[in-house]
């Protein structure tokens, strides 16, 4: 398998991550789409449409800003600061963004309920088939592992058996979006619960995950990414402990 993987389009060869970057965030957009319409609707269409723009702010400043700040020195020495913000990214970065996003402008526009639930199956998709794209991106993009002698080393493009953690992450999207299609048929719960456990069990998911990527600790042994994985984890901790109650077996 050669690394990073290419598709030929009309003459030319066109990497594979930006396509299924793409494609990711036209296929979840679609299902929150149509999920949109099978709910019903608490917000207008207007606030509706002031959250998702709210969102999608917030997560492209939250997933360049996290993106950038993961190797402080580089950020420093970089001779276009703009250019390697914009070039900088990541998923942590960008749902923790979008949180931010959407609590801000509830704030402005006086809404209190949550928006959440209807976003977390879109997002599993979107992100699931980005993380396609990394994969086969290999070793060109910060979104491999580091070396190991177990039996899932992978050469991704460097003759160095490595942890896939690309392939580790799909596994653990689709294992989640199990997981919570179980919960929202065999639970009764307050609206937000569906999103919370989403956040809070993604977040653990890659704070650990990130001890087997290369990184630049910050504090300790914690990456950029992994501080934020804390403040979101204790978040969502205390959330989801102060409505335990509200979760529901169904019968």
């Amino acid at each position: 398998m050669d690394f990073p993987a290419t598709v030929h389009i009309l003459g030319k060869d066109i990497l594979l991550h930006p396509i299924t970057e793409s494609l990711g965030i036209f296929v979840g957009m679609r299902y929150y789409t149509f999920l949109k319409r099978k709910d019903k609707e608490k917000f207008s269409n207007v606030n509706s449409l002031l959250i998702l723009i709210a969102a999608t702010l917030g997560a492209l400043i939250g997933s360049h800003m996290i993106g950038s700040l993961e190797r402080p020195d580089d950020l420093m020495k970089a001779p276009n600061l703009w250019a390697y913000i914009w070039l900088n990214n990541t998923i942590v970065g960008g749902l923790a963004g979008g949180l931010v996003g959407v609590e801000i402008m509830k704030k402005i526009i006086g809404k209190k309920e949550s928006t959440g639930d209807r976003m977390v199956y879109p997002l599993l998709v979107a992100m699931f088939i980005g993380r396609i794209g990394c994969f086969f991106t290999g070793v060109y993009e910060e979104t491999y592992g580091l070396q190991t002698d177990s039996i899932f080393g992978m050469d991704l493009g460097d003759h160095v058996p490595r942890h896939p953690v690309a392939l580790y992450e799909m596994v653990f999207l689709a294992a989640l979006f199990i997981l919570l299609k179980y919960v929202q048929r065999h639970y009764s719960y307050r609206s937000g619960v569906l999103f919370q456990i989403f956040m809070l069990l993604y977040f653990s998911f890659r704070f650990f995950l990130d001890f087997i990527k290369p990184k630049y600790n910050i504090i300790f042994v914690l990456s950029t990414i992994q501080l934020v994985c804390v403040f979101i984890i204790i978040y969502y901790i205390y959330l989801i402990k102060k409505n335990r109650h509200e979760i529901i077996r169904s019968r």
